[in-house]
């Protein structure tokens, strides 16, 4: 066995990142999600070659890593995407994460006896607060590299859903470590629920605070070197978590709203940073998801109690807690058809987030802490080989699944530019005024730039003859008259660009 030290550090770590990234290449060609087969990774080098035990170190990388993927998820998640489905992704995030902790709490305190364990009802409900929270990101990994969209806007949904509510686990995770641990001062059932509100208040106005003078910062500091910019967005991400903790306000919640105040608002850069977060997200999970795998004894999730436990807890999660919190949480919505509600029950996949939070109980010295980070482990297998490598599968069943059409054209402009640049393809009652372009009606300062045909780009001019199936490509500087024209031709999927 393999200790790391500084010496092979970095020989191991490069052996690690590009067997990883090998096995996430295999993962998108089997429909896997590719967190599971980094975990797998790490679990193969940890239980063979490589001896890694610090759960501290581990805590660590995770929480740097949480606030990197809770800031870039927010940064990616468009209010106006988000806000037909703002409700039932709130109360998902929220109330959901609640009933499913309770659900789970009392299904793991009624049959643990029975598996020669004991469990209080706190202790299960510590457990079940690790697990509650949902891992979306692998999901739509899949849904895009299949180019599979879904109806009924599940994805901004889901998307919403798994973005924001870590926070509410985290939460529930930290206050139950709290009441339980023997190395910390226990806290009542009323100090609790003050804390509660509290965090969720601290966390969410911090955030909002941060995230404004970030992006007041950025657009006035003018870096001479653009890079930079990075670095700055950076030490912004890590202040609003560290300072929100040190003021008793919850810093994943303070970073996921920050995330989403930059996301929405006139930022300089705002592409360089995007494109910068999107490959540095995928580092950090990869890292983290690795450092799991190497973590994890895997001798002991063979052991049959923690086996049972964890299969049990896993199966009950997915066909039982699930889709009754689910069922429950959107009752008040009456747009969702009874398919909709149907995947988003079965798309409650759990990922790295649940491992992490189940590495406090350890080090806050809480009783059966092992045991509850073996089984959380076993949940978190269970979940993605049975939902993950179902996800496309799924949404073909119930028909809520559509091909997306892929973009013919990767055009990137300067941020000051405010023209807006689309595509769409032309359709049917396009040509029916006339098969030239400049029998199309469009608005004044709108040009088609270039067209797509079979693979063939070219400029186009006025008599220019259309087919179907043509890609156009389209600026202009009336963006509402241009979507109400789209509308009146029938044309639904615009795809912006730039």
């Amino acid at each position: 066995m393999i200790h790391i030290s500084s010496e092979n550090f970095l020989l191991v770590g490069a052996l690690l990142l590009g067997v990883a990234v090998v096995a996430g290449k295999m993962a998108y060609r089997f429909g896997a999600p590719a967190l599971l087969l980094f975990l797998g990774v790490g679990m193969f080098f940890g239980a063979n070659f490589i001896s890694f035990h610090s759960v501290e170190t581990t805590q660590f990388i995770g929480t740097i890593a949480l606030c990197i993927i809770l800031y870039s998820g927010g940064m990616d998640t468009k209010f106006s995407e988000i806000r037909p489905v703002l409700g039932p992704g709130v109360v998902l995030a929220t109330a959901g994460v609640l009933l499913t902790a309770l659900v789970v709490a009392g299904f793991v305190w009624l049959v643990a006896p029975s598996l020669g364990l004991e469990m209080p009802f706190m202790l299960a409900l510590l457990l079940a607060a690790t697990v509650s929270s949902t891992d979306s990101a692998s999901v739509f990994s899949i849904l895009r590299t299949k180019r599979q969209g879904l109806r009924e806007n599940l994805r901004p949904l889901l998307e919403l859903e798994s973005g924001s509510n870590d926070p509410m686990a985290y939460l529930l995770t930290v206050l139950l470590v709290s009441i339980l641990s023997p190395v910390e001062e226990s806290i009542g059932a009323g100090m609790a629920a003050v804390m509660f509100v509290v965090q969720l208040a601290v966390g969410a106005g911090l955030g909002y605070l941060v995230g404004r003078l970030t992006v007041w910062t950025i657009n006035r500091i003018n870096l001479a070197n653009a890079s930079l910019y990075s670095v700055l967005l950076l030490a912004f991400i890590f202040f609003a978590f560290a300072f929100t903790n040190l003021v008793k306000g919850n810093g994943y919640l303070a970073v996921y709203v920050a995330g989403l105040v930059v996301g929405n608002r006139p930022l300089a850069h705002k592409r360089l940073l995007g494109s910068f977060f999107d490959s540095f997200t995928w580092l950090v999970q990869i890292v983290m998801f690795l450092t799991l795998g190497l973590l994890v004894n895997v001798d002991e999730l063979w052991q049959a109690d923690v086996l049972a436990l964890g299969c049990l807890v896993g199966l009950f999660m997915i066909f039982v807690a699930r889709p009754l919190t689910v069922f429950l949480c959107m009752a008040p919505f009456r747009r969702f058809s009874l398919r909709a509600r149907l995947y988003v029950s079965w798309v409650g996949l759990r990922g790295a987030v649940p491992i992490i939070f189940a590495t406090a109980p350890v080090l806050a010295q809480v009783m059966e802490a092992d045991l509850l980070f073996n089984v959380v482990f076993l949940v978190t297998l269970l979940s993605l080989v049975v939902q993950g490598t179902t996800v496309s599968g799924m949404a073909n069943l119930l028909g809520l699944a559509y091909a997306e059409r892929e973009s013919a054209f990767d055009v990137n402009l300067h941020d000051d530019i405010k023209s807006v640049l689309t595509e769409v393809e032309v359709n049917d009652t396009m040509l029916r005024g006339g098969s030239a372009l400049r029998d199309i009606a469009l608005p004044e300062h709108t040009l088609v730039m270039m067209i797509c045909r079979d693979g063939d780009y070219f400029v186009p001019r006025g008599d220019t003859e259309l087919q179907l199936g043509d890609q156009l490509l389209v600026i202009s500087d009336r963006d509402e008259e241009l979507q109400r024209v789209y509308s009146a031709l029938g044309i639904s999927e615009v795809k912006r660009l730039g």
